[in-house]
């Protein structure tokens, strides 16, 4: 079965300096695989690898090592390129079109026919919002109005693959909700989406399946669910008439505390929570709350980075 993306083993090293005699390992031996019409989370830190990852599937940069195959194609082939449509993170179209002549240019351009383009740029522009602005020239745009405009750009031409990075910068917590309703709209469509981002939410909102990138390999990859629910099971304890200094002398082992006032707020193993609730009562304090701590994704991409010694960027050869 082909894939919309497969990877396998792929590596990407940069020369850098004057005399590009310094090396960096922006790709570390990269597996990844998305199916066919899923949202796929591409997570991680800046400088993890992500952009080169999708530069690489769009043909910008080549990689140094490893195969890279779009629907069972090289990227560089003009087959594989008539099925991606792409927003990058910082857009830059042609500001002295207006919104539509731009989306115009886009369906032109992914082959949209004559007759049906100008209904299918009417119902993009419209899908993401910005019906009202499409006569303004793009120059006076917002960040958020050039989000959404660059947006029905990737979509217009019907698009098997879309490559999102970063699709919800500069917009309010409205244009959020659209933006992630148009993707899951798309899903519904059969397209497959590649999405990534820094803001967790909308990936916990609309992905199938995630991975982790630090430092240039994926460090994490499976359902939200799967990854959350796999973690030790944490118990967070609300503990009053207990000073930190006190606490801390009783040798119970704990993930982390925090000093609220007059409370602590602990957070444990649950296989500890009982050992911590007799040493705390027997050594005069209180406990006033007792509640299950949800591990969420947030939780999850700070373990990975810290799993992988904070290395946000690529590695110097």
């Amino acid at each position: 079965m082909t894939h919309p993306i497969e990877v396998h083993q792929l590596s990407k090293t940069y020369r850098l300096g004057f005399l590009m005699n310094r090396r960096v390992r922006a790709l570390d031996k990269l597996d990844l695989t998305v199916r066919e019409g899923e949202v796929f989370g591409l997570l991680g830190p800046n400088g993890a690898g992500k952009s080169t990852t999708i530069k690489i599937l769009l043909n910008l940069v080549r990689q140094s090592s490893g195969t890279a195959l779009v629907f069972g194609r090289e990227p560089s082939s003009a087959d594989a390129r008539r099925l991606l449509g792409y927003l990058p993170e910082n857009p830059a179209p042609y500001e002295y079109l207006t919104g539509r002549e731009f989306v115009t240019l886009a369906a032109t351009l992914g082959g949209v026919s004559s007759a049906d383009r100008p209904a299918r740029v009417s119902q993009v522009i419209e899908m993401v919002g910005m019906g009202q602005h499409a006569s303004l020239q793009i120059r006076r745009y917002s960040k958020g109005m050039l989000q959404r405009i660059c947006l029905a750009q990737a979509i217009v031409h019907r698009p098997k693959l879309l490559i999102l990075d970063e699709p919800t910068s500069g917009l309010d917590p409205v244009g959020r909700r659209q933006i992630r309703d148009l993707i899951l709209e798309e899903r519904r469509n059969g397209t497959t989406i590649l999405f990534c981002t820094h803001v967790i939410p909308d990936v916990e909102a609309v992905c199938d399946r995630i991975a982790v990138l630090v430092g240039g390999n994926r460090v994490r990859e499976g359902t939200v669910n799967e990854l959350v629910t796999s973690s030790v099971p944490l118990v967070e304890v609300t503990v009053e008439s207990l000073s930190r200094e006190k606490f801390d002398a009783l040798g119970v082992p704990f993930n982390e505390v925090h000093a609220i006032g007059e409370r602590l707020l602990v957070r444990t193993e649950d296989a500890h929570t009982q050992a911590l609730l007799q040493k705390v009562l027997a050594a005069g304090g209180r406990v006033t709350r007792l509640l299950p701590a949800r591990f969420s994704l947030e939780d999850l991409f700070i373990q990975a980075m810290n799993e992988s010694h904070h290395r946000v960027g690529g590695r110097l050869l």
